[in-house]
């Protein structure tokens, strides 16, 4: 039964994972960059693997932290932790229906790029979104080095970590370090696989493949993931 159960908290972790990168702000600031600076297709991937890599790191720490703390709260209740991982879980999905229910995208923003206001992002596709974004940029400008375009787009992706993975290493805590281990790799795995299907995509001329419903309806998979995970875990997570 702990088999089965770590295996749909796996999936639901690749799933989750996935479709994240695969929001056009994991791998459309690459491809624009790339463009504007001549790198070739070989240089744009290892860059994007670079930040991948790197928001992967960030999201594991506090993924870490979240199984370090959830381990003693496990050995302190025991029996009665799933039903509040539960319970948290329920809460996480409804919180995801309401986000999606106000019908929002969140657009994030280049480090060091002029602003542009949120009517007028709602108003453009994602790729006249990001040229915008990226105008006046350091990150396109010439009289800089590639060193400072590569650390600028590192940084805007490694700081901005997988939030929708986190519940993700909340229910697997009662799995112990292997769990951990286990969804530390499914999150560098689909997360590195997105953003270098979708940034490669991009590059030979199908970014007009159409991903926005990733980022249109990422909440609200969220939701129903979060929904069916925390159920499964209040019905059958008390056999650890």
């Amino acid at each position: 039964m702990n088999a089965a159960l770590l295996t749909t908290v796996a999936a639901t972790g690749f799933t989750v994972a996935f479709s994240h990168a695969a929001i056009p702000t994991h791998w459309l600031p690459f491809v624009l960059v790339s463009r504007a600076r001549g790198w070739s297709r070989g240089k744009t991937l290892a860059v994007s693997a670079l930040a991948g890599l790197g928001h992967v790191a960030l999201t594991s720490l506090i993924g870490l932290a979240i199984a370090w703390f959830g381990f003693r709260i496990d050995a302190e209740l025991g029996e009665v932790f799933p039903w509040i991982t539960g319970g948290i879980l329920l809460a996480i999905g409804a919180y995801y229906f309401w986000r999606q229910w106000r019908g929002g995208i969140v657009h994030h923003h280049v480090l060091g790029a002029p602003h542009h206001p949120s009517e007028q992002c709602g108003q453009e596709t994602d790729s006249t979104h990001w040229d915008h974004e990226l105008k006046g940029s350091k990150l396109v400008e010439d009289r800089t080095t590639d060193w400072t375009a590569v650390s600028g787009l590192f940084v805007m992706l490694t700081l901005s970590p997988c939030e929708g993975f986190l519940p993700v290493y909340l229910s697997g805590v009662q799995f112990g370090w292997r769990g951990f281990i286990v969804l530390s790799l499914i999150l560098a795995l689909a997360t590195l696989a997105g953003m270098m299907i979708f940034t490669w995509l991009a590059l030979v001329g199908l970014e007009r493949v159409q991903v926005k419903s990733f980022e249109r309806f990422e909440s609200g998979l969220l939701g129903l993931l979060f929904t069916l995970l925390g159920g499964l875990l209040i019905v059958l997570g008390h056999g650890h």
